[in-house]
């Protein structure tokens, strides 16, 4: 169980920092509930000086744009905080909507005609209503890629920087490292995200990917691990 304090400091930063330094995610392989506790107990977005945290921010915000996150996590603790869930972050209090909604029942006639603005109001509650339920049809998938330089005199720094220039909506790079596979040579191993719906990872990989200019660096990739979330 991964366990943080005092995430507002520098030292509780550094120490986010770390943990996120091999991880796209607090726990597991997937955004979860963990994710959400630690974002909600952060009370602005790290710095740029804290790279991988500020990487993980980013990515945690635009899921919960998105879609949201429904996974568990295995658990987390964050002390001087108390437990954050989903809905308290992303979904505003209920009271709120109960009081609108007696509100527009006082406006009401049941036994009057449909007027055109409550044939409008209908009509785009309908369209909402529909929007919203294609968005969580939309399925997410966790991706690892090995990415192979051409020999052991490439550079990997640029290679990797490269790599994340690739941005497009539905796409968002996650943790990485370098593997050693043999003469010296160290491949690129790189976690993404993935909006299904709007991202194909084969076509990334042939039509961006292995094409000028990246394919100065970059040899071959292979997929890994592609699991949905």
């Amino acid at each position: 169980m991964a366990a943080f304090s005092n995430l507002n400091s520098d030292a509780g930063l550094k120490k986010l920092d770390e943990h996120l330094l091999t991880r796209s995610y607090i726990t597991g392989y997937q955004a979860s509930k963990d994710d959400i506790t630690v974002f909600g107990a952060l009370a602005k977005a790290p710095t740029s000086q804290y790279v991988n945290a500020s990487r993980w921010y980013k990515h945690i915000d635009a899921l919960l744009r998105i879609s949201g996150v429904s996974a568990e996590g295995s658990g987390v603790i964050v002390e001087g905080s108390a437990p954050i869930t989903e809905e308290a972050v992303a979904t505003p209090p209920a009271a709120d909507s109960k009081d609108a909604d007696e509100e527009d029942d006082d406006d009401v006639d049941l036994f009057g005609e449909e007027t055109e603005e409550e044939k409008k109001a209908a009509e785009e509650r309908a369209a909402a209503a529909k929007a919203s339920t294609k968005k969580k049809e939309s399925g997410k998938s966790s991706v690892l890629i090995d990415i192979k330089p051409w020999d052991d005199e490439t550079d990997m720094k640029k290679l990797e920087e490269a790599v994340r220039s690739i941005q497009q909506e539905g796409l968002f790079w996650g943790a990485s490292k370098l593997v050693p596979v043999g003469y010296g040579i160290k491949k690129l191993q790189i976690m993404c995200t993935i909006v299904d719906d709007l991202v194909s990872i084969d076509t990334m990989i042939e039509e961006q990917l292995t094409v000028e200019p990246i394919n100065e660096y970059v040899q071959s990739c292979d997929i890994v691990a592609f699991n949905k979330i």
